[in-house]
């Protein structure tokens, strides 16, 4: 594990969320938005970890623009902005919440719990105990914490690896280890704090590499492969290749690649989401922060 792609990879994924915050305006197309983004991710030497997720009002995430999307940016809409960057395989992971109505109160819910649970990260810390912290603060705040929805640790090429970090006390004893590096990732709704599968996202990863018959799905696992070592891809990356939904539909069947849900609240509450990437020390470091 090289420290400092990790460092340079959260860095630029910080710099590039706040970047893509201040372009979320009303009637702002979000295709522009992530293109953008996107853009800039390359322009700083590095590459998305997943394609840019903009999830809106109770959609709390897996949400990408497909290609020639015109969904535009509405007034009191909740936009969950969702950035990854990754140097040599090595990822930062961040997310803020973007009000353009009146939700101030839910989204400090979850500023607040991503707040509190950093201060108590350290080495021999339990899952169960960074759950409760998360929890409560948003408990405190009259809203819900989503349950199936958590953080994760992060190894090279592998956005969600090894331990899951609880959004409530989940009774789990599992210890924090010095040298972890994870992702810190409140959700707060006004629903009933689970997520479902909703529609197809246009999100993608590959699951396995072997043959295929479809010449033109050879061509993508190749590239896919090459480009992005199984982490997550968009359908709107992959605009060059002839008859594209063709080729996806025939890699999916032949469980090659698969396709991510869109994950929607149950209880079609609103959903607010705050993310950072931090490295476990005794004095914990947050690697998403701009200098």
């Amino acid at each position: 594990m090289d420290i400092k792609d990790y460092e340079r990879a959260g860095k630029i994924a910080a710099e590039c969320l706040e970047f893509g915050r201040k372009l979320i305006k009303i009637n702002i197309p979000l295709l522009e938005v992530a293109e953008k983004i996107e853009k800039k991710i390359y322009d700083s030497n590095a590459k998305p970890a997943f394609p840019v997720n903009i999830s809106i009002n109770e959609v709390a995430a897996h949400f990408t623009p497909e290609i020639n999307d015109s969904t535009i940016f509405k007034e009191n809409d909740l936009v969950k902005l969702d950035v990854g960057v990754q140097v040599n395989g090595c990822i930062g992971d961040n997310a803020v919440t973007i009000d353009l109505g009146d939700n101030k109160e839910l989204v400090k819910a979850s500023e607040k719990a991503l707040e509190n649970a950093i201060k108590i990260i350290k080495p021999g810390i339990k899952l169960r105990d960074i759950g409760k912290e998360i929890q409560e603060a948003i408990q405190e705040f009259g809203f819900s914490p989503i349950r199936n929805l958590c953080g994760h640790q992060v190894e090279e090429y592998k956005q969600h690896a090894g331990l899951t970090i609880p959004n409530y006390d989940n009774g789990s004893d599992i210890e924090i280890e010095e040298g972890m590096i994870i992702a810190i990732e409140p959700f707060a709704t006004t629903g009933e704090g689970v997520v479902v599968d909703g529609k197809q996202s246009g999100i993608f990863k590959l699951v396995q590499l072997k043959n295929t018959r479809n010449l033109e799905g050879r061509k993508i696992i190749k590239f896919v492969d090459e480009n992005f070592k199984g982490l997550p891809f968009a359908k709107r990356w992959l605009k060059q290749f002839n008859n594209l939904n063709f080729s996806l539909q025939t890699l999916e069947r032949d469980n090659i690649i698969e396709e991510y849900r869109i994950l929607v609240e149950r209880g079609k509450g609103l959903v607010s989401q705050a993310e950072k990437t931090v490295l476990v020390k005794d004095k914990v470091k947050i690697l998403t922060k701009v200098d």
